[in-house]
């Protein structure tokens, strides 16, 4: 997935692996939002803080902010589940494993529902923001994308082995240290080109510039840079997917955020419908109605 997104990833076919999956991280204890240090107004919050409002809730960060109060700078930050859950998001995930079997029937033994789940502590705020409904809603936004970038999480590199050479970016004072073709499409949001590399590795704290085949060897990374790219990057859109479904912009945004510059606004209705479809199939599964503004 790339902000500077070539057209020929639109057509670019996948291959899978069946690489060995991390297992899952361990779980946190369990804690209630009382557990959560109480918001300072004036004091600096970095994103994924999380902390308990004057109302007893608890709020998560979604950007670095100098104290902005939770309740009134909401795109700072974001309402965070927690009363009588736990502090590892995972534990309370809204898509349970039966619910992702039943999602992704064919998927590739690579992506394995523990590596999703171990992925989830790098962004607590997904799927984990607002009322149970929309956390629904995120997460079938997230695997509805996931689902047409992989077709059903089957395919896990790009196949189109003469795109490699192209995803390499040399104006950029790192360059390509893996390699002129080490940067071509992994992952379930197919993360791209040197610089989106170095964006996720450095915003996960790990070296994926030097080692990009973490993302097609290691299950949880391989989540993890997905969830980076939904929960941190605008890509062609406006706002990041996360924001969208948050703040109720709908699934189209996602899409625009996505490869709207490919898709949207009847560019490829075929695709966009896809991507529809399978998020409709998806909330139904999770038993919530999949809102409005489906389309971009």
């Amino acid at each position: 997935m790339s902000q500077r997104r070539a057209a020929s990833l639109l057509a670019a076919i996948l291959i899978g692996t069946s690489a060995p999956a991390l297992l899952p991280a361990a779980s946190a204890s369990a804690a209630s939002c009382s557990s959560y240090p109480n918001w300072v107004a004036g004091k600096s919050y970095a994103t994924g803080n999380i902390v308990r409002y004057t109302d007893g809730k608890a709020y998560i960060a979604e950007h670095d902010n100098p104290g902005y109060d939770p309740v009134i700078s909401t795109w700072y930050w974001d309402p965070y589940a927690c009363d009588g859950g736990s502090t590892n998001p995972s534990d309370g995930f809204v898509v349970s494993e039966a619910h992702f079997n039943q999602m992704f029937p064919n998927r590739n033994s690579f992506y394995t529902y523990n590596g999703l789940k171990a992925a989830l502590s790098s962004y607590p705020g997904f799927a984990n923001s607002g009322s149970d409904t929309v956390r629904k809603q995120e997460a079938a936004a997230f695997l509805a994308n996931v689902n047409h970038e992989t077709g059903g999480l089957v395919y896990v590199v790009e196949q189109n082995t003469a795109n490699y050479p192209t995803y390499c970016d040399w104006s950029q004072s790192y360059g390509c240290p893996a390699g002129q073709a080490a940067y071509y499409g992994r992952g379930p949001i197919q993360l791209s080109w040197n610089f989106n590399y170095k964006a996720a590795g450095d915003a996960l704290g790990i070296d994926l510039l030097g080692n990009p085949w973490l993302v097609q060897n290691d299950s949880a990374v391989a989540w993890k840079t997905g969830l980076w790219y939904w929960n941190t990057q605008s890509g062609p859109g406006s706002m990041t997917p996360h924001n969208a479904m948050v703040n109720s912009a709908g699934f189209g945004q996602t899409i625009r955020s996505i490869n709207g510059s490919l898709e949207c606004d009847g560019r490829n209705p075929a695709q966009v419908q896809s991507r529809v479809d399978a998020y409709q199939r998806f909330t139904s599964i999770l038993g919530v109605t999949p809102g409005a503004n489906l389309y971009c």
